[in-house]
C-alpha cells in the first residue's frame, strides 16, 4: 500500500541558511500589521462597541431592505445597518446607538420589535451596553496576552529558558499578525475573533513544540553536530509532520469559510490565515531564534557565522 506524502521523505532543505528571507517575510509583515493597527485600528464589532444584534425571519414574505433600512434610521437610533443571511425572508439588524441613546439598547430592541410588527420571528437578540463592551475588549486582550506569556513558561518548564523565550516571540508574531489581519481587512473584531486568536496560540505551538523536541532529542544523539545543522536535521526531519497536519487542518477549516455564514467567517478566515502563519513561523522564527540564545549558542559559539559562511 502507497502512502501519499505531500512532503518527499528525506528532505535536506537549508532552513538555516534561508533564515534572512524568513526575518525579511517576518519584519516586512510585522510593519504591515503595526500600520494597520496604528492607521486604521480594528472594525469593532457589536461585542466591543455596545449596541443591538437582532435576527429576525419574515413570515409572511420577503425581506424589503430599502423600506426597512429607512423605517429603522427614521426612528433616531443611531447607526443602523441591514444584512440578509440564509434567504431572502432573513435579516441581521445591527444598530449602533447614538450618544443620546447610549444605555438604552433594552428600549431599542422593545421600539424595533413593535415597528416589525407580529409578521416577524425573532430568532436572536443581543443587547450589550457601552460599559460592558469595553470591558469585554480588554479582558479579550489581556486574555491573548496572558495565553501567549503561559504558553512560553510552560515551553521553558518542559524544554529550557531559551526554547520558551523563542516560543514567546514566534507565538506573539503568530497573534499579532492574524490581529494585523482584521484591521487590514476591516473584518468585523468581536468576541469570536478573539476566540479564534486563543484558538491560533494554541495550534501555533503544537508545531513548534514538535520541532523543539526533535531539535532536543537530536542535541542528546549528535553531540558535536553544530547547532545550525542540527536545527536543520531537526526540521527537516519533522516537515512531513508538519505539513500534513497543516494541511489536513486546513482542509477542515476550508468549508467554514464557504458554509459557516456570516456568523463564523472572520473566525474561520483567522484560524485559516493562522494555520499558514503558525507553519511558517515554527520554522523561520521560533527555531532560527534558537542560534542566537546566549546558552544555546554556547554549544556553538560560531553557529550563526559558520550558518552565513556556507556556500
Amino acid at each position: 500500500m502507497r502512502l501519499l506524502h505531500i512532503v518527499p521523505k528525506n528532505t535536506k532543505i537549508d532552513f538555516v541558511g534561508l533564515r534572512w528571507i524568513g526575518f525579511a517575510i517576518t519584519g516586512l509583515s510585522m510593519l504591515v500589521t503595526v500600520a494597520a493597527l496604528s492607521l486604521m485600528g480594528f472594525n469593532l464589532g457589536i461585542d466591543f462597541t455596545g449596541g443591538v444584534v437582532i435576527e429576525a425571519h419574515k413570515t409572511d414574505g420577503e425581506v424589503q431592505f430599502d423600506s426597512m433600512r429607512d423605517e429603522l434610521t427614521g426612528m433616531g437610533f443611531g447607526e443602523v445597518a441591514l444584512q440578509e443571511f440564509g434567504s431572502a425572508s432573513d435579516v441581521l439588524i445591527r444598530v449602533k446607538p447614538s450618544a443620546e441613546r447610549e444605555g438604552q439598547e433594552q428600549q431599542i430592541v422593545a421600539e424595533i420589535k413593535d415597528k416589525l410588527g407580529a409578521s416577524y420571528e425573532f430568532r436572536k437578540v443581543e443587547s450589550v451596553g457601552p460599559k460592558i463592551s469595553d470591558e469585554l475588549f480588554t479582558n479579550g486582550v489581556i486574555a491573548c496576552l496572558l495565553s501567549v506569556l503561559m504558553i512560553a513558561l510552560y515551553v521553558a518548564f518542559r524544554f529550557e529558558w531559551q526554547f520558551g523565550v523563542a516560543a514567546f516571540v514566534a507565538t506573539f508574531h503568530d497573534v499579532l499578525i492574524t490581529a494585523g489581519l482584521f484591521s487590514l481587512t476591516q473584518m468585523d473584531f468581536n468576541l469570536a475573533s478573539v476566540a479564534a486568536l486563543l484558538t491560533l496560540a494554541g495550534y501555533s505551538i503544537n508545531d513548534t513544540v514538535v520541532i523543539f523536541d526533535r531539535i532536543r532529542e537530536n542535541r542528546r544523539k549528535y553531540k558535536k553536530m553544530p547547532l545550525g545543522e542540527l536545527i536543520n536535521l531537526s526540521t527537516n526531519q519533522t516537515l512531513s509532520r508538519t505539513v500534513m497536519t497543516s494541511v489536513c487542518t486546513a482542509i477542515s477549516v476550508i468549508p467554514l469559510v464557504i458554509f459557516g455564514g456570516d456568523a463564523l467567517f472572520g473566525f474561520s478566515v483567522a484560524i485559516l490565515f493562522g494555520i499558514v502563519v503558525g507553519t511558517y513561523s515554527s520554522i523561520y522564527v521560533a527555531s532560527a531564534l534558537l542560534l542566537y540564545m546566549p546558552a544555546i549558542g554556547a554549544m556553538e559559539p560560531a553557529a550563526a557565522r559558520a550558518a552565513d559562511a556556507r556556500p
